[in-house]
């Protein structure tokens, strides 16, 4: 009788989404590390293969998650002496490609967009249209700098210098991190590379941005040959299933009519979300 042989597998974990603050399962696809601790750390500890696979697919999102996620990643893997595969889909860019720096290789799709290595602040100006529409706005402060950049006040350039301050230590912070990971195969000048642009794969490789074009079953099988196999670690209850379980809760709130409440702060998320993925044509 033959001895009985597990089959060898992978972990995988997929990493799909806007990166926010405050993700979870009932968040929608948002990345955050309350969410991601728990399956990062199955997938490091799952298998007796020295890999763990990690696909990105983000536009980016919030400077900090995103930082936190790519030092678990990094702290995981020198715990438990693995090596970090990425495999970019449609989109690793600004702190989706923050996150893909967690990887020891980067590897993507010909068609995937990579980079956007910059910070950015975006908001609207109602001052002049609450002043045709008649509205005043009071705002009342303990504080010089509490109302700075209120979109319903005029904008004053002492506020917009503060803030591409604080923009230049995130970058910083956020250049720092690519040089450290990607030491000594960058290619071309820190003003082009770190200038918020982003590539096709073949260009983010030509600077050094990834490591190759490849897929994950392709690399797998180089690595640990034919027989192993690909095993995805749960995120937990995300997609329809987040979803199914909101219902009762909105329906609740919507009460007896049958009419459903919109969640502005919902809304508006999800708008940013769209106007995220819509940069990169996605």
């Amino acid at each position: 009788m033959w001895p009985f042989k597990r089959t060898q597998f992978v972990p995988v974990v997929r990493l799909s989404g806007v990166i926010a603050a405050g993700g979870g399962p009932l968040a929608g696809n948002t990345l955050a590390l309350s969410s991601l601790a728990a399956p990062l750390l199955k997938a490091f500890t799952a298998s007796k293969l020295r890999s763990v696979f990690i696909v990105v697919n983000s536009p980016g999102g919030s400077p900090v998650q995103s930082n936190l996620i790519f030092r678990r990643i990094r702290a995981l893997a020198a715990e438990h002496k693995k090596r970090v595969y990425v495999f970019c889909e449609d989109v690793a860019a600004s702190g989706g490609y923050y996150i893909a720096l967690g990887g020891d290789e980067i590897y993507a799709d010909p068609s995937s967009i990579v980079g956007s290595i910059g910070v950015i602040s975006a908001s609207f100006g109602f001052n002049e249209a609450i002043a045709k529409l008649g509205i005043e706005r009071r705002v009342y402060t303990a504080g010089l700098s509490k109302s700075t950049l209120d979109p319903f006040l005029p904008e004053k350039a002492e506020d917009v210098e503060r803030l591409k301050e604080l923009q230049r230590d995130v970058h910083d912070v956020f250049i720092g991190a690519v040089k450290e990971r990607r030491a000594g195969l960058l290619k071309g000048a820190d003003a082009e590379l770190f200038s918020g642009a982003f590539w096709s794969a073949p260009r983010a490789l030509d600077h050094g941005l990834i490591d190759g074009i490849a897929d994950m079953r392709s690399k797998m099988a180089e690595l640990h040959g034919d027989k192993a196999k690909l095993k995805v670690i749960p995120l937990g209850a995300r997609g329809w299933l987040a979803r199914l379980r909101q219902a009762p809760m909105m329906e609740q709130m919507g009460g007896m009519s049958g009419v459903g409440i919109v969640d502005p702060a919902r809304a508006i998320s999800a708008i940013e979300a769209r106007m995220l993925w819509s940069r990169f044509g996605l």
